[in-house]
């Protein structure tokens, strides 16, 4: 697939750099050649220096022939323009970041259509939607829900006092037929485990159940569900307005903002929660403002290291649940093996969006669940595919890749060596970073 990206801002590179690994034919454009140069040294690429917003620029990069056009640069008009332009000239599909939410409405959809835009991503929305998915099923790390919550893909820290702490795979397979371990995060890596395979107090595991298993799979991870009521955030940022926005009257929120000019704008675009300028990196900030009190603690700040830093500090003082925003993608693999309940991350939210697009055409039947360094995929299985030839002990699956789970007629279910999957089920995938392309080749 030929895809051209415009802007070389931390979203673009990071899209670039993921991309290039799927071996898909990528055209980075941007402006700054420094940031052309870095990446054209390290990914396997093409770049192009220029404004994306020129006809010709696009022409010259090979817009008119691209499959998907990308348009991610700081400038939410910029980016609307450029896939306008691209659309004229042939791309076949155009995605803009956008930072407006009026946007993302649907009766203003017929009009982004009509002037050439196909989808938008709004990053700073979908971390708002994964802050209070974290909020809701607090006891979790991920939560990636599939038709309605028939099947369910969580990502859970194992503690000392989880039952199945220490105990081989196979064992669990036969003493529980609920849920399938589709991943284990360990020591900053990724696997995807065989039965042969122990589990180790500290191991971020990655099960795959359906609705009605969720909550025993809770009891054996022993884990508790809190409920949160009280919300102290750090950083009064796009991401915390929007949370506010959609969370509603659910939550009692308090912001906590440096700027004092920024307060004043949270004041009007948030009435209903407290707003309070001060530095909470500040550990008597953080006292005089209850920290102790709070049921959850969410760190919003444009550092990584004080979002994580604060949210360990939070711990410390009896906060049940904290959420760390960690822009540094290098950072994550560190902070996730901390005591921090949930990491947030925009290019990788943003990144799950875009692979979804490359795994099916039709975006509403699929879904994507990008990682540090593993990413989870929903797709619908096409007539004739290989996947449907044989049971899946048969498939020589990769080691780098697991089904699963599928959903066939509405109803979720577990996926064993025995089960032959149909056209028309949608399958769940785990899979390791850089190898969509192999699932491409197995279900389409």
């Amino acid at each position: 697939m030929k895809i051209v990206i415009a802007g070389a801002g931390e979203v673009g590179t990071h899209l670039a750099k993921l991309l290039s690994q799927e071996n898909q034919d990528i055209t980075l454009i941007d402006t700054n050649l420094e940031r052309l140069a870095a990446i054209d040294a390290t990914c396997n690429l093409l770049t192009y220096r220029g404004s994306p917003i020129s006809f010709n620029v696009q022409r010259d990069a090979g817009v008119e022939r691209c499959d998907l056009f990308i348009a991610v640069t700081p400038e939410e008009t910029s980016n609307v323009l450029a896939c306008s332009i691209a659309k004229s000239i042939g791309a076949r599909k155009t995605v803009a970041r956008i930072d407006n939410y009026e946007f993302m409405q649907q009766s203003h959809c017929e009009f982004f259509t009509r002037h050439g835009i196909n989808a938008m991503i709004y990053p700073e929305y979908l971390a708002a939607r994964e802050i209070l998915k974290s909020l809701e099923r607090n006891w979790v790390r991920n939560w990636f829900e599939l038709h309605d919550g028939e099947l369910i893909v969580v990502g859970v820290k194992i503690r000392d006092n989880a039952r199945l702490a220490g105990m081989q795979l196979k064992q669990l397979s036969v003493d529980a037929h609920y849920f399938h371990v589709s991943a284990i995060k360990r020591n900053h890596e990724t696997i995807i485990p065989r039965g042969d395979e122990y589990i180790h107090a500290n191991d971020i595991i990655y099960f795959t159940t359906t609705k009605d298993h969720v909550d025993e799979l809770r009891e054996i991870c022993g884990k508790v569900k809190n409920d949160i009521r009280k919300v102290l955030i750090m950083g009064g940022s796009r991401i915390a307005v929007r949370l506010i926005a959609i969370a509603g009257d659910k939550y009692k929120f308090r912001i906590i903002e440096q700027n004092r000019n920024r307060c004043t704008e949270l004041s009007e675009r948030c009435p209903d929660s407290m707003v309070i300028h001060g530095d909470a990196r500040d550990i008597d900030t953080l006292r005089e403002e209850g920290i102790e009190e709070m049921d959850a603690f969410i760190a919003l700040t444009d550092s990584s290291e004080t979002n994580i830093l604060t949210s360990l500090t939070a711990k410390e003082y009896g906060v049940s649940k904290t959420i760390a925003e960690v822009e540094n993608i290098q950072f994550i693999s560190e902070a996730e093996s901390l005591n921090i309940g949930t990491i947030i991350n925009k290019k990788l939210l943003a990144s799950s969006k875009i692979f979804q697009m490359l795994l099916d055409a039709d975006a509403d039947s699929s879904k994507f669940m990008a990682l540090a360094d593993a990413d989870v995929a929903e797709i619908e299985v096409r007539p004739k595919s290989k996947v449907t030839k044989g049971p899946v002990k048969g498939l020589n699956l990769s080691h780098d890749m697991t089904i699963a789970g599928l959903i066939r007629d509405g109803k979720g279910m577990l996926v064993g060596g025995n089960t032959v999957i149909q056209p028309g089920d949608h399958v769940v995938v785990f899979c390791l970073s850089g190898a969509i392309h192999k699932i491409e080749r197995l279900f389409n």
